[in-house]
């Protein structure tokens, strides 16, 4: 592990020297994770993307990519674009980006089961600002709106996610 690196430890997410309280799944770390579970997968995982909301909030970093009125993710295993970006209007299961609440104003994409993904080995594992501290994800690392930014403007695509097991 390095400094670069962002570990999950007791007391939050550790990157640079600094700890960031988070919120993970609801159904706690897994080493078996699949679709629906609410668990936050055990593992390293990369970086692979940025997703802002531009009518929002300001690019964070020069390779952030806007969200557009349009933009899904999909989370139906029977698709051939499980676990990818895709656009509406799309036949399969999905998760809409562009929310009306801000949880999705500012999304860090990972590598987990991408970009070949498994079927039913789950889907979205992002990083994204949470409800309210404490407050379970469905599986993606979650924190306050300014400590996300801040990890934003620090991170490079391929930067590690480290999720131990507990």
């Amino acid at each position: 592990m390095t400094p670069a690196d962002l570990v999950l430890t007791p007391r939050g997410i550790r990157f640079r020297g600094r700890s960031f309280p988070c919120s993970i799944g609801k159904g706690g770390r897994s080493t078996a994770k699949r679709e629906g579970d609410g668990a936050t997968p055990v593992g390293v995982h990369r970086m692979v993307g940025m997703l802002y909301r531009a009518d929002r909030i300001s690019a964070p970093a020069s390779w952030a990519i806007p969200i557009g009125p349009q933009d899904l993710w999909s989370d139906d295993s029977k698709d051939s674009r499980y676990n990818q970006l895709v656009t509406a209007p799309y036949p399969f299961s999905h998760e809409r980006l562009r929310r009306a609440d801000p949880l999705y104003d500012l999304v860090l994409l990972t590598d987990w089961n991408w970009p070949n993904a498994v079927p039913n080995k789950g889907s979205a594992i992002f990083l994204h600002q949470w409800r309210r501290p404490g407050y379970p994800t469905e599986g993606c690392v979650a924190f306050r709106r300014d400590h996300l930014r801040w990890i934003a403007e620090r991170i490079t695509p391929g930067t590690r996610l480290i999720i131990p097991e507990v």
